[in-house]
């Protein structure tokens, strides 16, 4: 078997995701500026893309196995191929819901055979953390390459040029749908049940684990806290920093690289500090972001951007969060899947999706509402209850590692 080639298209298929899930929040400003809508309505693309995600990854894990991740990974992509095409001609706020509707779908997909492919092609432990940290790194190279490439599509002359995008998008989905094509995905793996019935209900049964509704619980919150920050930080750069368009997203960037610097740094740490120090003190240093640094945004006057340095303090800053939450839905998703027998590693990964999924629905969903009736610069402020909450679950955690003996170690993995 050539394991280079799966890996490769491994590689590609994460990096176009990406790109296309996190552009959630460069769609919604351009939602509300282009298409016109308010920021309630905006933010149910957010809805779009992980309800689909959600429901799919839930009932996905229990028969990819069956039906072959190399064919689910190829339907994948050709779904998505079509919803990029659809942007591009289609050009409305309508055609905008059914991109993040296949892109959900089609992520459901590609995400789950990601993570059990990873368990099938590696022999032992080290393998398994060193490849999904290399992909999901890759995953965070696209997300900043989203942030960076997008602006560069804007024009002042042609509202509409921005669109180029997404038929350069669909030419590297047309590119890792050959590459996967022509991989050789003959692998052998074990299959929960004896039939689809009995994959299903194996799945469920994960739910009556203690450790596994614990982590249900801290991945909702965590991504519910990321999500609504990422998906909205574009729109708070531009309405409450009054940046213009284009310098709001180009931010956005610092986001995403502070969230891969957080990931590194703590992959170092984590080897000589205490997981459970590590990780109250990356949710103590987040909160006192919240804290300390959003009522400097309060009643903050606009000011002509001609240029970077002219972009104000508090828009370098808060971004900077994300190096605080970075470290937490990695090592917490290790953990859960070393403690997993590799058999249970697809239904797994669907229920570790499913929860993500629903819990970055909610948040991004809540931020529209606080932004639409309390304005921006308070709406961040709700993320102190899913850091307080997840404090909570991380004791828990603790108190499972010391009772079962499990060994948690850092992947640099994303939701």
């Amino acid at each position: 078997m050539n394991n280079w080639k799966i890996k490769t298209s491994l590689y590609l298929n994460y990096f176009v995701f990406a790109i296309l899930l996190n552009s959630v929040g460069i769609l919604i400003q351009k939602s509300i500026n282009t298409y016109h809508v308010d920021e309630l309505k905006a933010s149910s693309l957010e809805a779009f893309k992980d309800l689909s995600i959600a429901f799919v990854s839930f009932l996905i894990g229990s028969f990819l196995p069956r039906i072959g991740y190399k064919k689910g990974m190829l339907i994948a992509l050709a779904l998505v191929f079509v919803g990029c095409i659809g942007m591009y001609y289609g050009n409305s706020f309508t055609s905008v819901r059914i991109l993040f509707a296949c892109v959900g779908i089609s992520f459901a997909v590609i995400k789950v055979s990601v993570y059990s492919m990873i368990g099938i092609i590696t022999s032992n432990d080290k393998e398994h953390k060193s490849l999904l940290t290399s992909i999901e790194s890759f995953f965070m190279i696209g997300i900043a390459g989203g942030f960076v490439v997008f602006p560069l599509f804007y024009s002042d002359t042609n509202p509409d040029a921005w669109l180029r995008i997404y038929l350069l998008l669909a030419v590297l989905i047309a590119v890792s749908f050959i590459i996967l094509l022509v991989s050789d995905f003959k692998v052998n793996y074990e299959i929960p049940g004896t039939s689809l019935g009995d994959d299903f209900i194996e799945m469920i049964k994960l739910l009556k684990r203690p450790l596994v509704l614990i982590f249900a619980v801290a991945a909702f919150m965590y991504v519910m806290t990321e999500q609504g920050i990422m998906s909205w930080l574009p729109t708070f750069n531009q309405k409450v920093l009054h940046l213009p368009e284009r310098t709001s997203v180009f931010m956005a960037v610092i986001l995403m690289l502070s969230i891969a610097l957080g990931r590194y740094i703590s992959s170092l740490l984590v080897k000589k500090i205490d997981w459970l120090i590590i990780l109250a003190a990356c949710l103590i240093g987040a909160a006192l972001m919240v804290l300390f640094v959003l009522p400097q945004t309060q009643h903050l006057e606009a000011k002509e951007i001609l240029s970077l340095k002219d972009v104000p303090v508090i828009a370098y800053v808060f971004p900077l969060i994300g190096f605080f939450l970075a470290p937490i839905y990695p090592l917490v998703n290790s953990f859960v899947l070393s403690a997993t027998e590799k058999m249970f590693h697809s239904p797994m990964a669907s229920l570790l999706v499913f929860f993500s999924a629903i819990g970055g629905t909610i948040g991004s969903r809540l931020v529209g509402y606080l932004f639409k009736h309390i304005g921006g610069e308070n709406a961040f402020y709700f993320s102190l209850i899913p850091m307080t909450v997840l404090m909570i679950c991380l004791l828990f955690f603790y108190r499972i590692q010391k009772k079962t003996g499990t060994t948690i170690e850092f992947t640099a993995g994303g939701h």
